[in-house]
């Protein structure tokens, strides 16, 4: 057990945020009556609920003690051996009976339940669950029953502990009044001859074997075994939970027991809790397990504590690989248009203690490298004192959805039949070199190109015909120009290019360099051989430029120019 903290936590009685922040399990664990905490393998408190708090006489906010504090230093070592047993993953359950130190310093009697509690798959503990409830006044009962045999049944009835006192030399059994109530008896039911039978027949069929195995190790007072759980059915048919506790208190010449003497509680209470939590528990891991989102937890170190089967299948890690992993080793984000890493949300959430968003061009490489586009969102889990404990990370394959995007976006701007850009992008990207050239003194060009003697090759060879000429055409027009450059088709067989950058002078070279290619065309079709030209009309971009659409009918005049010229030819507007 690790040294008392000068820091121990200050713990808020509230929910503790397990991964899905299932409220309903929360609301279950915070409103229960039983006092229950949560501690770290190394005894630090994690999270206490309200009942665990005022139990131990805490209020609001005040810090609560950690593990290595919490026994009382009266008690006997036995409470602290065995909770560091539980510690070392030597043992896995406990109760025992145990002072605690009070909030003023004084002891307090519980009843103590340990559990090691684990979420990983090589199932080491990762916390120390206690459940505590008092039996302060049961002790003094107990305590008062050698001062005073009615004063001690006077107190068990106060504190509505059943008692029963086994005679082993005659094997006579004597019940308390409360023993019979809790039961559903009557107070004065008459201890039947064979008392045993008569018991054992009460004990449910899941527990009787239990029973049995364990009954004579109370008897004798076995130091490794003081409690004995079980059900017991009352006469209308219902079940009780009985925790019976017992012990020798008389022994013969030998040493054997001859009396037995034990006190027996309904913890019927407790039970359909814990039950009610089990359930839930179970009701949380299946629903994590079946959304097709991933899911990933992390501690407030960023080291991942859970993850789902979908968060497995798009990471490529299986969940046992990927629980103590930073999440960033795991969730390997980058830009969808640099392929640069990025910053892991679960890191940028801890960090700024608030909720993160990546929806825009993000990629997720699995294991494998397989790249998925993503959007995902980082949201802190806190304390109910507003600490920050992890982080959770929802995910989302968005591949399919960002792909019909992207076409639904290339179809808008683009022509179907060339895979040019089509109209609209080109007056888009005029205003963008008009804004240029007019804000920075840039001179871009303007290249309107018209077909010559295509409307024939559409006429007598067809429209299919038409179609694949011009596509022919678009690729020839595409590969005369730079990489930056943009060629469209405006038209039915008029195209643009935007030549940025690029002076009258160079405009010039480019645009009979179009001429000639596509005059050195010869299109096959149905056996006959197609001949077209192109008759290109010149437009500068400049500061004086009034507007796109201006500069699109200067270049239109240069070219009507060029065709009236016989065709085949380029025109600059300023040559006019």
């Amino acid at each position: 057990m690790s040294a008392p903290s000068n820091n121990a936590p200050t713990v808020v009685p509230g929910p503790f945020r397990l991964e899905g922040h299932n409220a309903l399990l929360a609301r279950i664990v915070e409103t229960a009556a039983i006092g229950t905490a949560l501690y770290d393998l190394e005894g630090r408190l994690v999270y206490a609920n309200r009942a665990f708090a005022d139990l131990l006489g805490y209020t609001a906010g005040a810090p609560l003690p950690a593990l290595s504090e919490l026994i009382h230093h009266d008690d006997a070592s036995a409470g602290r051996l065995h909770l560091e047993r539980m510690l070392r993953d030597e043992l896995r359950d406990y109760r025992g009976e145990h002072r605690l130190r009070h909030a003023d310093g004084s002891s307090l009697w519980v009843s103590l339940v340990a559990s090691a509690l684990t979420a990983k798959a090589d199932g080491a503990p990762e916390y120390l669950v206690l459940q505590a409830s008092s039996i302060e006044r049961q002790k003094k009962a107990e305590e008062a029953l050698t001062y005073s045999e009615s004063r001690w049944n006077f107190a068990l009835e106060s504190a509505r502990q059943g008692v029963w006192d086994h005679d082993i030399r005659t094997d006579t059994m004597f019940y308390s009044r409360m023993w019979r109530i809790m039961r559903g008896l009557s107070p004065d039911e008459p201890v039947p001859e064979d008392h045993q039978k008569a018991w054992l027949s009460r004990i449910h069929p899941d527990d009787l074997g239990h029973v049995l195995a364990n009954i004579d190790r109370q008897d004798r007072g076995d130091s490794d075994f003081d409690a004995l759980e079980y059900r017991e059915r009352r006469p209308d048919g219902s079940y009780v939970w009985i925790l019976s506790r017992g012990k020798p208190v008389e022994w013969d010449e030998h040493g054997n027991p001859v009396r037995t003497l034990g006190t027996d509680t309904d913890i019927t209470r407790i039970k359909v809790i814990e039950q009610e939590l089990a359930a839930e528990k179970e009701r949380l891991r299946l629903t994590l397990e079946s959304i097709a989102d991933g899911m990933i937890s992390a501690d407030s170190q960023g080291r991942i504590t859970f993850m789902n089967p979908a968060a497995e299948q798009l990471t490529g890690f299986t969940s046992a690989e990927a629980i103590g992993r930073p999440a960033h080793e795991v969730f390997a984000l980058r830009d969808a248009t640099t392929g640069r890493r990025c910053e892991c949300p679960v890191a940028r959430c801890l960090e700024i203690e608030d909720t993160v968003h990546r929806e825009d061009d993000m990629v997720l490489v699995s294991r494998t490298g397989t790249q998925r586009d993503i959007r995902c969102t980082a949201a802190p889990v806190r304390m109910a004192d507003r600490a920050v404990l992890g982080a959770v990370l929802v995910f989302q394959d968005v591949t399919q959805s960002r792909a019909m995007q992207r076409q639904l976006a290339h179809s808008a701007s683009h022509d179907p039949l060339t895979s040019l850009p089509n109209r609209a992008a080109f007056e888009e990207a005029m205003s963008t070199a008009t804004a240029s050239a007019r804000d920075s003194q840039r001179r871009h060009s303007l290249l309107y190109i018209d077909l010559d003697r295509f409307k024939p090759v559409n006429d007598s060879a067809g429209h299919a015909a038409g179609d694949a000429l011009l596509q022919q055409v678009a690729k020839t027009i595409r590969g005369c120009c730079r990489n930056h450059d943009m060629a469209a088709r405006i038209g039915g067989d008029e195209f643009a290019v935007l030549l940025t950058d690029c002076p009258v002078g160079n405009a010039r070279a480019v645009a009979e360099k179009i001429v000639r290619a596509v005059g050195a065309l010869e299109f096959l079709w149905a056996g006959r051989t197609y001949r077209i030209g192109a008759s290109i009309g010149i437009a500068e971009i400049s500061r004086e430029a009034a507007s796109p659409l201006g500069v699109m009918g200067e270049a239109d005049a240069a070219c009507y120019a060029a065709k009236a010229r016989g065709r085949a030819t380029v025109v600059a507007f300023g040559d006019l």
